[in-house]
């Protein structure tokens, strides 16, 4: 065995050190030609002429039966080296037992966010407020506002394409950003957890507390650049009431990148979806599909821009929103205007609620596909 190792190199040493580990833990697993606790059977299925899918199939499962049967012994006796070394008398014996007991982490849950935010906030300013994203993101906001310069209040059809605008624009951006988050951080936590660094859900609320500062800044100067250069409603609370529903939309249509990002963690798969959800969103928000058959209508319930867009056309136009020129000298009431009657000036209150269903379940989605996530 010692000249066969010599030949295949370091790769073969390590393989016979983690089948020697295995089989004095007392398991083996079942390979063809091997019985349970015959190193030579499995390292022979190995080292041997086996075919290349045998192989793959015998390191397969010694690293499963590694995982399951010897890392959390190690893993243990770390933990109870660690508290044994710093703790003296019978405060290091205490620390023993409470490791001995089955305690994984041996820091808190409190510390763990602690350091994983401080991490997040140093990692995240740098991608969130590069210069060409604050480029990309201005630069739209002045030319949409020089578009759209003063909008006369008269002029419904321009008004409400700027509300859709919003809506738009602040529902898929987010989408697109979050689709990369965590396929690119994938190598990185897997390798942490690996190592019982820290929990899940540690790292998953450092995670969402970090992207609050930094994903709702940009579009907060957005709002602010072309809320007024558009000429949209002055008073302070229609504004700021305007400028929160935009960041509630952007939370949302982060979450839907999450989601998508952790589920398939492949770049290339996450944007081509999410190119999808933009398409189908984007002609459901009920702009410019006003009249949607039955048998698709539902798949304007889950767009979250057509919510983001009601919710903004209903703090826009308050009480019906007065009356307009139809035409011929006539006035009719600004709530029977054809792009504002699509999707109605009411049920705010439900509006907020389904997106805050949303925002939790797609969150959630995204947390239960990263507890699933393994070393490929």
């Amino acid at each position: 065995m010692l000249d066969t190792c010599r030949v295949r190199g370091q790769g073969c040493s390590l393989l016979i050190i983690t089948v020697a580990c295995v089989v004095h833990a007392g398991i083996a697993p079942e390979t063809s030609g091997s019985g349970d606790g015959d190193v030579g059977g499995v390292v022979a299925a190995v080292l041997g002429g086996g075919s290349e899918a045998e192989q793959k199939e015998v390191r397969g499962k010694l690293a499963a039966a590694y995982e399951r049967h010897i890392a959390p012994a190690v893993k243990l006796d770390l933990c109870s080296s660690e508290a044994g070394g710093t703790g003296t008398g019978d405060g290091g014996k205490a620390s023993r037992r409470r490791n001995a007991a089955g305690v994984e982490w041996t820091a808190g849950w409190c510390t763990q966010f602690s350091v994983l935010l401080q991490r997040g906030l140093k990692e995240r300013r740098h991608e969130s407020f590069n210069k060409l994203r604050i480029f990309q993101v201005l630069s739209v906001a002045c030319l949409a506002g020089l578009l759209w310069w003063r909008t006369p209040a008269e002029h419904l059809q321009d008004r409400t394409a700027l509300i859709f605008f919003f809506s738009v624009f602040w529902g898929f951006f987010p989408l697109y950003n979050a689709v990369f988050v965590f396929p690119l951080e994938r190598p990185m936590l897997l390798k942490e957890r690996s190592s019982g660094m820290y929990r899940l859900s540690s790292y998953f609320a450092a995670r969402t507390a970090a992207d609050l500062p930094m994903e709702l800044g940009l579009p907060t100067a957005f709002v602010l650049i072309l809320y007024w250069m558009g000429g949209l409603d002055p008073r302070p609370a229609s504004f700021l009431l305007s400028l929160l529903v935009v960041l509630y939309s952007v939370l949302v249509a982060q979450s839907l990148g999450l989601a998508v990002g952790a589920v398939l963690m492949d770049v290339k798969q996450g944007t081509t979806l999410a190119s999808v959800i933009t398409m189908v969103f984007l002609i459901a928000g009920g702009y410019y599909v006003q009249h949607i058959p039955p048998f698709v209508g539902w798949l304007r319930w889950l767009n979250y821009s057509f919510y983001c867009y009601r919710l903004l056309l209903g703090i826009q136009f308050r009480d019906g929103g007065g009356v307009y020129d139809c035409g011929g000298g006539a006035l009719c009431p600004v709530s029977e205007f054809p792009a504002i009657k699509a999707v109605g000036l009411n049920n705010h209150w439900i509006d907020v609620c389904v997106m805050a269903l949303l925002l939790v379940g797609y969150r959630v989605v995204a947390y239960l596909a990263l507890d699933r996530l393994r070393q490929r």
